[in-house]
């Protein structure tokens, strides 16, 4: 059977069996005509927009058809996404004017950013692209034909919105994160309005699925608002979308249920006027909900208005291409409408007559704009929606709050994340709206409880949690609490996520897009900075508990090895006064992401207040207390060490430190340095990443010639890569998680992952005999002499040797 036809534009859906009593829950406006001058204004902006935004995919000569196309006009590969543009356009017309009218600050967030021809248009008609990229795209004859000629070629805008964009505080690779990060710039800013449109295909992903909720975690005292649109222009790339089959009472319902007041707007021959009159009613809930809130008599669980907006997919492009397939109103508009219009006469003739169609000659002579054009713009430049000092250089610093006051006496077994949450407690205190967690529902089982000694969680329809202005939201999504905290920080302000270790891969890819954000936003010169994104990982394989194999997962550590040096950061502190460090630092630090690793559980605390500032600051260093000592006191591992044991990791450092002391008594001879690494990118060879230790000082740390031994939290082959490019590989072995494991003992899962002291102890005999004379046997190379016995250990009924994995191959060096 052939696939799916759609045979006619704009297919209805469906009718569903839903009462029709529903419908009254929908908002429903008197018909308002808007004044004609203020029509005319709308449509002028809307009809040029969409033509340069049409031309910008197809033209590369004969930008404002000053005469008839020629295919030697069109650009030799056509690229880009046509279909959601006349509707971005649309809405992009009609913010212009409700910014003009209330002098709003707003941000317009799209969700659909392969749609960068419509907010790069619009961006070059209000004169944004002007400002900050003066003399390229000026708006002027020159100004036009370069934003049209260079779009999504080597040197010019690419086909998707992303750091580039002035007014964008949004990646827009991947589909899902609009709605969260929208949520997340109005958090503490109680002036702000954000408009989200989400386009339908978008709106069946997960992540947009779960941020619909985020009114719920919306205070209207203390924070802004968003107006989400659903745009349902009925087709993804090449099928139909959910809503689009969904008739006006299934999404009444759907979105009442989650406590929106839905208005629905799609009467093609009023659009102008229901739009606006919609947008100025969502805007007068919006103050009556907040107004309420800042009185003291907030409405319990109050309606939010929302749009829903029907337009057709590719509005105003051609009916039909020559072969007679449906392009508007169809999937077929998606990307390019006219595939062929650059090499078939009859595809470059509609071409010729769709562009025509939009009269750009009435709207922009000798490069300039008419009057009717401009006439919706906003009238202060700093509130167009390309110029809001909120999208490009919010940041504002933390106030300090001094870390070592926290700091616990050394040799106490303590909880990185209990002493963490004291100090975090204080920073809320003295941070009271610029810093914000938001977390899963594993506050308390993560042991960070003590922030809410003085503040609560920010959960609206809890009556217990309401309007008191918490810091923590709390949702079981990490897709919400990333998608909030990307939109808090990029307006400006800190955040935390603390997680299961093992579920943060959850956000692997957003992640990712956020790093692409940040590292295009560096590149930009008139981007300010951003405070770094913090994560906090704990319950982690070491100590997974009562749970088993599902809650072992420390992947997440090489997604962030990943992304670009200059913004990677992954901490694995071994105490709670270097955790207490770490965090200080890391909350005061611009442009990073962060990744700090440790324990919730009681761990011993090895070294004082000053002892970590300085550790932390190396990221790496000899701990003398643990390492070999001569007759006279200094540590002999300093100078001429056999081996070297490096561990990597709260419990794996504490394996290392343990099997340091059972040589000590087993083989007291055997020369150990024990080295524990806090940052892990010090490792990485030197000019690949800036907190790079030079080689002649990883030397001096690792030595040139001895076997250096890593006993690693995460992945063997992560740290294998990160050794990479350091000489005397054939002398280093890594060992780490192995996914092995269940619900165990912690002591079992350093046994079953190799990780465990006895595990280091027969590594280092092994390695380290063939330096130290008294366990060297000649002929036997570098053997232990037989009367040192290989450590065991002990499994049910047997006696395992373990085995010594090297980094690389020994012969192959």
């Amino acid at each position: 059977m052939p696939g799916e036809q759609v045979p006619i534009p704009n297919p209805p859906a469906l009718p569903s069996h839903l009462p029709d009593s529903i419908l009254e829950l929908a908002a429903k406006l008197d018909k308002k005509p808007l004044p004609k001058d203020v029509s005319n204004s709308l449509q002028s902006f809307q009809r040029a927009a969409c033509y340069i935004a049409a031309a910008m995919i197809f033209l590369r000569d004969n930008v404002l058809l000053e005469t008839d196309l020629k295919l030697a006009d069109i650009k030799p590969r056509l690229l880009g996404h046509w279909g959601t543009c006349p509707g971005l356009i649309l809405v992009w017309s009609h913010l212009n004017l409700l910014i003009r009218n209330h002098d709003l600050d707003m941000i317009y967030v799209i969700g659909p950013g392969h749609g960068a021809p419509a907010a790069l248009a619009a961006l070059w008609l209000e004169g944004s692209l002007e400002k900050f990229y003066p003399g390229e795209y000026d708006r002027n004859s020159e100004g036009l034909r370069n934003l049209i000629t260079r779009f999504s070629v080597p040197g010019g805008f690419p086909s998707h919105i992303n750091a580039e964009t002035p007014g964008s505080i949004h990646e827009g690779g991947e589909l899902g994160y609009a709605l969260a990060v929208s949520f997340g710039a109005v958090m503490d800013n109680p002036d702000l309005v954000v408009t989200c449109i989400v386009g339908d295909g978008e709106a069946e992903t997960g992540p947009t699925a779960t941020a619909w909720h985020a009114i719920k975690y919306l205070d209207p005292k203390e924070s802004g608002a968003v107006i989400p649109i659903l745009h349902v222009n009925g087709f993804k790339i090449s099928e139909r979308t959910i809503f689009g089959c969904m008739d006006d009472k299934e999404i009444i319902a759907l979105f009442s249920g989650y406590g929106y007041q839905v208005l629905i707007v799609e009467d093609l021959e009023t659009i102008d006027d229901d739009l606006q009159n919609g947008l100025e009613w969502a805007l007068a809930e919006i103050k009556k909900i907040q107004q309420a809130a800042r009185s003291g008599q907030p409405v319990v669980k109050p309606r939010w208005p929302m749009i829903v907006l029907r337009t057709p997919k590719g509005m105003g492009a051609p009916k039909k291409d020559t072969s007679g397939k449906l392009i508007e109103g169809s999937f077929n508009s998606h990307q390019v409408p006219l595939k062929k219009a650059n090499k078939d006469e009859g595809e470059l003739k509609l071409l010729n007559e769709w562009l025509a169609s939009y009269r750009i000659n009435e709207l922009i002579q000798d490069g300039k704009l008419a009057q009717t054009v401009l006439d919706t713009l906003p009238q202060n430049d700093e509130k167009k929606l390309g110029q809001l000092k909120a999208t490009y250089d919010p940041y504002k610093p933390l106030k300090t709050v001094d870390w070592r006051a926290f700091a616990v006496d050394k040799g106490q077994d303590v909880s990185c994340m209990q002493t963490t949450g004291k100090y975090l407690d204080k920073v809320f205190q003295e941070n009271p709206t610029s810093i914000r967690l938001f977390s899963p529902d594993e506050l308390e089982s993560n042991k960070l409880d003590a922030i809410l000694d003085h503040t609560q969680r920010n959960f609206q329809w809890d009556e217990y949690s309401r309007a008191n202005g918490g810091r923590v939201i709390e949702v079981l999504s990490e897709h919400d609490c990333q998608g909030f905290m990307q939109g808090y920080t990029l307006t400006g302000r800190t955040a935390l996520f603390p997680s299961y270790e093992s579920f943060l891969g959850i956000v692997h890819t957003m992640m990712v897009q956020y790093s692409k954000f940040g590292k295009i936003a560096r590149d930009v010169k008139w981007r300010g900075d951003l405070a770094s994104i913090n994560y906090i990982e704990t319950s982690t394989w070491a100590r997974q508990e009562h749970n088993g194999f599902s809650h072992q997962n420390p992947s997440f550590i090489g997604a962030v090895l990943n992304i670009k040096p200059e913004a990677a950061r992954v901490y694995l502190p071994p105490d709670a006064n270097c955790f207490l460090s770490t965090v200080h630092h890391c909350l005061h630090s611009k442009n990073k992401t962060n990744l700090i690793i440790g324990s919730k559980q009681p761990t011993a605390v090895y070294l004082s207040q000053e002892e970590a500032d300085e550790h932390c600051r190396l990221g790496a260093s000899v701990w003398h207390f643990a390492s070999s000592k001569d007759s006279e006191g200094p540590a002999q591992s300093t100078a001429n060490p056999d081996v070297v044991l490096v561990g990597i990791g709260v419990e794996l450092t504490f394996e290392v430190i343990k099997a340091a002391e059972l040589l000590r008594t087993v083989c007291p001879a055997l020369k150990i340095r024990v080295i524990n690494v806090t940052d892990l990118m010090i490792l990485i060879a030197e000019s690949k990443h800036p907190h790079a230790l030079p080689q002649h000082k990883f030397e001096e740390l690792f030595t040139a010639d001895k076997p250096v031994l890593f006993n690693y939290h995460g992945y063997a082959t992560e740290l294998q890569g990160i050794l990479f490019g350091r000489g005397s590989l054939h002398q280093m072995s890594v060992e780490g998680y192995r996914e092995e494991g269940s619900t165990t003992t912690p002591f079992d899962m350093m046994l079953v992952n190799k990780v465990s002291r006895f595990d280091v102890v027969t590594r280092a005999l092994r390695a380290g005999a063939q330096h130290n004379e008294q366990y060297n046997t000649a002929g036997q190379q570098g053997a232990p002499n037989s009367h040192v016995r290989k450590p065991r250990m002990f499994r049910g009924n047997q006696f395992d040797t373990i085995q010594e994995p090297a980094l690389f191959p020994r012969h192959e060096y």
